[in-house]
């Protein structure tokens, strides 16, 4: 097994998980096959309790590990399906340690930051690396760590021993350290300063450390004298310092990377430098592509953690998938939930004003996950606009609850109508607590992980966009489901639920069949999204936004068209998006035509 270990230095937020998702795709080109693991230095045991604004999206992966929105960064570029192991927080070492001490299998001795704490680190990562991540029984051929925060961050301190430890454990040939680190420039002098990356890299190899590879953040490419001069200060060789310098979109890292030969670089530490060149010719027509659109589709995200996009990053990733294969400039319009409330008219009305003129502009409405009561009428008053307007409209987890107790609002009439997380005295529950949910445990007690759901009408909406499949199996992340004694009453008066869990009872699927796209999922289908297979519900959002909804229905099902056509333009011959570019359906594209599609 070979090992390539991402570091980061002088400031956080500058990439490294798009840096290690992008190196994983350079070897993934070159024949290899990669896993990723991600050390988050924190104490939590995972990522669960953790708000948004705090730490950006929970990621929840198929096994139900709530995990670091960079595992979705791993994911999307490189096409695996990681678990909950892969992702490493001091929380779980530290249990795993006590755990074993309290067992009594250290025999006595005294438990130690070193060996006990490293020791389970090394065995941690050599453990999950060997874990098929790519569908396969194979295991990897190299493991991609990122180690989480900066150098000289007191919590990262077991870690950085363990893996200097590790380094001389699997040996020379077998690792190789990249360090993220940046290099900025003053507008008053106007010159690439080093010496930020310097201190970082002194800092690095004072804890054990040496940097094979450094990747420079930095607004352009790095000047030759400054390559030249990080050469010298942090020992590392001119080939061996390459710039990630802004491009237009997360795509071109990649290709930054290949145009830079740093595949050489990282092969030739790893002892395989006999492997071709990294063909990456797809993912370089999909970025190309990405940069030429411009038609644009406006989506309003009206939800509660609108200041911090990261708390959304999955649904953004999905919608711009989607996006593309529609051949549509992606535009999103985000909508504070509290904003549409009529308080807010009352106290800030420039900020109700300018919420209810993009809710208006938009041409799809996207309502998300969420939790807590903030901003939930906001919400309703989205779903209602979207419904009675004939708005495009998602409504993800609470986002579909939402949309059922908007709907037995205004069209059933039943005023009090609620759901008991936000009004446990309702007498109108539209949606209640899980039977096994719990109210005082929050961490890890929720539904979670990939459940199926089969599909009660083959002729709606959403099982045509899945392919016309049976079933599928998508991710979950709630507590609160809509209550089963109510749906007769809601079917009735025309709200649809045309998927449901394998007992019937609990509701996945809901649709509006008079409406030109009215959905709700109570999966989250963002996190099954891809850059080569956008998912189904945010495309058929997209493609209804566009106003090409129905005949992008029609080409599913005659999918000898879809060589032929872009759903973008009604039947002009362009490249497909589920085309690879040589008039062929991609092997591993979204539609199945077996019994169901494992999302």
């Amino acid at each position: 097994m070979k090992y390539v270990l991402v570091t980061g230095g002088v400031v956080s937020g500058l990439g490294k998980g798009v840096t290690a998702s992008s190196i994983g795709v350079l070897l993934q080109a070159c024949g290899l096959r990669v896993t990723s693991i991600k050390i988050d230095p924190y104490l939590n045991t995972d990522a669960g309790t953790m708000s948004p604004f705090e730490h950006g999206e929970v990621f929840v992966l198929d096994d139900g590990g709530e995990v670091d929105l960079d595992l979705g960064n791993y994911e999307r570029f490189l096409d695996i399906k990681l678990t909950r192991d892969n992702n490493i927080t001091t929380g779980k070492i530290y249990q795993f340690v006590i755990s074993k001490e309290r067992k009594g299998d250290y025999l006595g001795n005294t438990v130690q930051v070193v060996p006990h704490i490293t020791d389970a680190i090394q065995e941690w990562i050599e453990r999950v690396a060997i874990i098929p991540v790519d569908g396969t029984e194979e295991p990897a051929d190299v493991c991609i760590i990122e180690l989480g925060g900066t150098i000289g961050d007191i919590e990262s301190m077991p870690f950085i021993e363990a893996l200097c430890q590790f380094s001389h454990r699997v040996g020379h040939g077998n690792f190789c350290l990249v360090h993220v680190s940046l290099v900025l420039v003053l507008n008053v002098v106007g010159e690439q300063k080093t010496k930020p990356t310097q201190h970082s890299v002194r800092g690095l190899r004072a804890l054990g450390l040496t940097p094979n590879i450094l990747a420079c953040r930095s607004e352009k490419p790095l000047d030759e004298n400054v390559k030249w001069k990080l050469s010298q200060f942090c020992h590392v060789p001119v080939d061996n310092i390459f710039t990630l310098y802004d491009v237009p979109n997360i795509w071109h890292v990649p290709l930054l990377l290949k145009d830079q030969n740093a595949h050489i670089a990282i092969l030739t530490k790893l002892e395989l430098s006999s492997l071709g060149e990294p063909n990456l010719e797809k993912w370089m027509n999909r970025a190309v592509i990405c940069d030429k659109l411009h038609e644009p589709v406006r989506i309003a995200i009206v939800g509660k953690y609108t200041g911090l996009s990261d708390s959304y990053l999955s649904v953004l990733k999905a919608l711009l998938h989607a996006s593309v294969a529609c051949r549509r400039k992606l535009v999103v319009d985000w909508v504070p939930a509290t904003d549409l409330e009529e308080i807010r008219a009352s106290e800030e009305l420039n900020l109700h004003q300018n919420a209810w003129n993009l809710l208006k502009g938009a041409d799809g409405v996207l309502v998300p996950g969420g939790f807590g009561d903030r901003g939930i009428q906001g919400k309703i008053i989205a779903a209602k606009y979207a419904r009675e307007n004939n708005i495009p409209f998602l409504g993800i987890c609470l986002g579909m609850q939402i949309a059922v107790i908007e709907f037995a609002c205004s069209v059933l009439k039943l005023e009090d109508a609620n759901s008991t997380e936000f009004d446990p005295n309702t007498k109108n529950p539209c949606v209640i607590l899980m039977p096994e949910g719990s109210k005082t445990h929050m961490g890890g007690t929720m539904r979670l992980g990939s459940r199926r759901t089969f599909f009660h009408d083959v002729d709606c909406k959403s099982a045509k966009l899945y392919g016309n499949v049976r079933y599928i199996d998508e991710r979950h992340r709630h507590r609160y489901e809509v209550n089963p004694n109510m749906i007769m009453e809601l079917e009735n008066a025309g709200l649809a639920f045309v998927g449901k869990d394998e007992s019937g009872r609990r509701m996945e699927i809901l649709e509006l069949h008079d409406h030109p796209y009215f959905v709700g999922v109570q999966f989250h289908p963002e996190y099954n999204s891809r850059p080569g297979k956008p998912s189904a519900p945010f495309l058929g959002l997209i493609a209804a936004a566009c106003g090409n909804l129905e005949w992008l229905l029609r080409s599913l099902d005659h999918s000898d068209m879809l060589p032929h056509k872009d759903i973008s333009s009604n039947g002009a011959r362009k490249l497909n998006p589920y085309q690879n570019g040589n008039n062929n359906i991609c092997s591993h594209g979204l539609f199945s035509n077996g019994d169901g599609v494992h999302a």
